[in-house]
Parts: C-alpha cells; structure tokens; sequence
C-alpha cells in the first residue's frame, strides 16, 4: 500500500541527520580516547557546514537533538560554538590558535548608554590594558574598533564563525580592524543593558592564551581587579554618563552567558538606584513586587516596582531564566536577597502564575501590582522622566 509522505518541514538534511549520529556518539562514549576519536569527526563536519553557510543544517540538527537527546544536544551545541569562535591559522608556516573574545560591560543610565564607533586613541588603551591583564604575552591582539549593544551582535553561528577568521588574520598580521557598521541594526535604549568589545587573539600553536594560564599566580580573580582598577579608565570616555561594571573577557559564547547572568542582578540593583534618585526617595520608601511568568512554561520572574503606599507600578525589571534553571530554581530567594541588600524592605512574592503577556500599545511587558494584577509601569508625571523597562 501507498504510504503518505510526511511533511517536508518534519525532514532534515543528511548532513543535518549526520550531525545528529556524531553527537549522539560522543556523549554516549566511554572513555577519553573515544572522546577524541568523535570530537573530531563531529568538529571536522561543523567546520565544513560553518565554511559552507549551512546555518539550517546545523539548527535543524540541534532543535532535532533538544527534543529527542538532551546529552547529545549538549555535545553538539558545544562543538557548534567552539568551532564557531576558535580555529587554527596558518601564515608563514607557523600554525596559530585563534579565539573570538568578548569584554562585556554591564551599564545603566538616565541618558542614553552609547555604542557605536570607538575612537583610535581610546582602542589603543584598551588593546594595551587587555595584552597587559588579561591575554598572555605570546597572544597577537585585533580589537573590532566598534561597542556593540545586544542588538548587533553577530546572529548566527556562520556570522560568528566569520567574524572570528576575520579578527583572528588581523590579529595574526597585526592590522588595524575598521568594522562595516552599514548593515548593524540600531541600538534598542534601555535604562540599563550590556556593551561588549569584541576582538580575537592569535598565539603560537599550544602556548598560553590567557594570563591565568601561563603559571605564576595570576588567577581569573586578580585579572579582572587588573582590568577593572586599569582598563575602567579607558572605558570612561565610552560611556559617557554611565554607571558601568567591567567583566572578565572570555572566549566569546562563555562571555555573552556571564553577562546574560550577571546583568540580572545588575539591573536589579540600577532599578533600585534609578528610582531614588528620579523620585528623590530612600529605597525603603518603595514596594518590590515578585511574580512568575508563564507562557507553556515558566519563562521569566518580572518584579514591579512602586510606592509602599499605593498600587501604582512605576518600574519594572524583567529576570529571564537561564540555561537549566526552572521552577526548582530558587530564583525567588535570590532576588528577595538582592533586593534587601539594595534597601527594599516590602518585598511582596505572588504564588499565581502569570500569563506571558505584554502591552497591545507598546510591546513593554507588564509586572505584577501588590493586588495581583499584570500592569503597566508608569512613572509618575512630576518626575519629567520616561518610562523605561530594565533589562
């Protein structure tokens, strides 16, 4: 009998199939020679994709794995974004390890936080305190002459992959990095949100990358009060009318995460800091509001905040989940934590679920009020500011 053929969205592409077997091999491996024997054979696969501009195969492959595998997914996603951010160059006969690095910069403001072009004399300071606290001193530096918001950051694997070749034969050849800005989409402007310096270093095949790994003492910890206490200088002209908090560059997917986690509290403690001095009042003056968002499952905590002595919403903050994180997560204590240490003293936590729901007029997500009500946030009128959402 005739079989119905099934929906070709529901197919993948062989080599969609075969990134999915490889995976799937490598996490179920038993011992480390395995390991290396299907590390290679699913990175040698990715690469050829990356080099090919077959994004599809790879996401295809990778939503395929998220609902059927979650170990392999794992081992996939991971091969993806090493592939995508690091690489080995050759020039002149000598073999070069490549990595895409990413400095974020977690900031806020009552103004507009800049991004945009980065004048020479200032990347010039920032090349120099990055090669001097945190890259090691075999690493040839390229710094992208550009502060990226998160709107114009690379969008795919195959856009970061190229971005990668690029900086890292600059970096190699120690050239200056003019960044196309022509096609980069505009800034969103939040109150608070994250900048990043991007770049690439090449070093000598098998040498030390960072400062941390080169033996004598410096650890992640003492790198980053380096670059902080030296490199916060040179960012000051960047972010003019800013507060602002320097990360630990990394390798460039493990530093977007960091900032995604660290801008959570971050924006927390700016709302806080936002709020007394727009209001002109103490922070025990106002009213937190926690309540937990759910589309077909939890997705976000959003917490409103407002006077202690009305409904009224002024502020909101939006705390996504991240990674592995769910109902189990205690991410309600945390942020009742935070909120105490910024001087809120009335925290109010609802126990209902909340629809996924946004304003029809504006696109701004609405927070909880202390009756349990998903509402607008609106500052009031005599403080001539907008109404801005923290994220």
């Amino acid at each position: 009998m005739k079989r119905n053929r099934l929906s070709s969205r529901k197919r993948i592409s062989a080599d969609a199939t075969e990134l999915g077997r490889l995976a799937t091999c490598l996490s179920e491996s038993g011992g480390k020679l395995e390991d290396i024997y299907w590390e290679k054979q699913l990175s040698d696969l990715v690469c050829h994709l990356l080099k090919n501009g077959a994004e599809d195969d790879l996401n295809a492959s990778l939503d395929r794995l998220f609902d059927s595998h979650a170990a392999a997914h794992d081992c996939l996603a991971d091969t993806i974004e090493a592939c995508a951010e690091s690489c080995v160059l050759t020039q002149d006969g000598q073999d070069y390890d490549v990595l895409l690095f990413n400095a974020p910069l977690l900031a806020w403001s009552r103004f507009s936080i800049p991004s945009g072009q980065i004048p020479k004399s200032s990347l010039q300071s920032l090349k120099v305190q990055l090669g001097a606290h945190v890259f090691s001193a075999d690493a040839h530096l390229a710094v992208a002459d550009y502060l990226f918001s998160p709107d114009q950051l690379p969008r795919s694997f195959v856009d970061t992959w190229q971005l990668m070749r690029d900086l890292g034969k600059a970096a190699i050849n120690d050239l200056p990095v003019q960044f196309d800005v022509s096609s980069l989409p505009e800034t969103n402007q939040f109150l608070s949100d994250t900048r990043y310096l991007i770049g690439a270093i090449a070093v000598p095949h098998g040498k030390p990358l960072f400062r941390w790994n080169e033996g004598d003492g410096v650890t992640r910890e003492s790198a980053l009060k380096e670059w902080i206490k030296q490199g916060g200088p040179c960012l000051e002209p960047l972010l003019t009318g800013c507060a602002f908090q320097p990360l630990l560059a990394d390798a460039y997917h493990a530093a977007c995460r960091t900032a995604d986690m660290a801008s959570r509290p971050y924006s927390l403690r700016a709302s806080v800091a936002f709020l007394q001095t727009t209001l002109g009042q103490p922070a025990e003056s106002l009213r937190a509001v926690v309540g937990a968002f759910y589309d077909k499952r939890l997705e976000e905590y959003r917490i409103g905040f407002g006077p202690r002595d009305s409904e009224a919403i002024y502020h909101g903050v939006v705390w996504p989940l991240l990674g592995t994180e769910d109902e189990n997560t205690d991410v309600v204590g945390e942020v009742e934590t935070l909120l105490r240490e910024s001087g809120i003293k009335e925290i109010v936590v609802h126990s209902q679920q909340f629809p996924f729901e946004f304003c029809d007029d504006c696109g701004a997500p609405l927070y909880p009020n202390v009756e349990g009500e998903p509402v607008h946030a609106e500052l009031p009128e005599q403080s001539n500011s907008p109404s801005q959402t923290l994220h």
